[in-house]
């Protein structure tokens, strides 16, 4: 317990960060004597703590900080599966150390490489997973011969499958057997499955973005955990 300090905070906005009451409630809780910091009674409310080191009770029951969330950024190799569990298998969570558990959003097939999120926030997922918040991600295809601009114009406007029509999306030619694509939507196999409708097969699949989150030049099999700012836009674009 300290009087002020770079990692302090005041008591009763600790005690609603950790989601134990509101601040003005917290408040009371101080003037009562409710709450002890380091086994010591607190009643002024000046008192700042440090959210790592200090030991907070209320009514005699432990408060604790609330939890950080991890967010990764991943450059998927071929070859590992978007999964948290395969006996025998290769998978992305062998390619990151964290103490935290996290899972995968916006899952890339075996053979696809690219810009995979890990995340240790459910809220993400389930935004990013919603239609109705209309995330785009982009991809670059190959395929195995030339496409047509009459086909790609095809892709763009969308392609009927076995699950209904796709939505309209935006690509831009990059060569005869190239192209990239941007969706907003993120069906099973998609652009795979949209590719063998028009009687391609696709030879690579990279994904280069996801919403406001670009791979870059981060090597392949290689991964950060995301920038503040990037943080920041990330949950902004889900609306949180």
């Amino acid at each position: 317990m300290a009087e002020s300090g770079n990692r302090q905070i005041r008591l009763q906005k600790f005690l609603a960060e950790a989601g134990v009451c509101s601040r003005r409630k917290g408040e009371d809780y101080i003037r009562q004597g409710l709450v002890r910091v380091n086994g010591e009674t607190v009643t002024r409310l000046g008192t700042t703590v440090d959210p790592e080191t200090d030991r907070v009770e209320v009514s005699g029951r432990p408060v604790y900080p609330p939890r950080k969330e991890v967010y990764i950024m991943l450059h998927k190799p071929a070859g590992y599966l978007s999964t948290c569990s395969q006996p025998g298998r290769k998978i992305v969570l062998d390619l990151v150390d964290t103490d935290q558990r996290v899972f995968p959003v916006g899952r890339l097939d075996k053979d696809s490489t690219g810009l995979l999120l890990l995340t240790s926030d459910g809220r993400i997922h389930h935004r990013l997973a919603h239609p109705s918040f209309d995330h785009e991600k982009q991809y670059i295809v190959t395929v195995g011969r030339s496409i047509a601009d009459a086909d790609l114009e095809k892709l763009e406007s969308g392609v009927a499958l076995s699950d209904g029509m796709t939505r309209p999306a935006t690509i831009l030619r990059r060569s005869k057997t190239a192209f990239s694509i941007i969706l907003q939507e993120g069906r099973n196999r998609q652009i795979r499955r949209m590719a063998e409708a028009l009687g391609y097969a696709v030879k690579s699949l990279h994904r280069v973005r996801m919403g406001p989150l670009y791979l870059k030049d981060l090597p392949a099999g290689r991964w950060r955990h995301l920038t503040a700012a990037e943080q920041r836009e990330l949950l902004r674009s889900c609306g949180l």
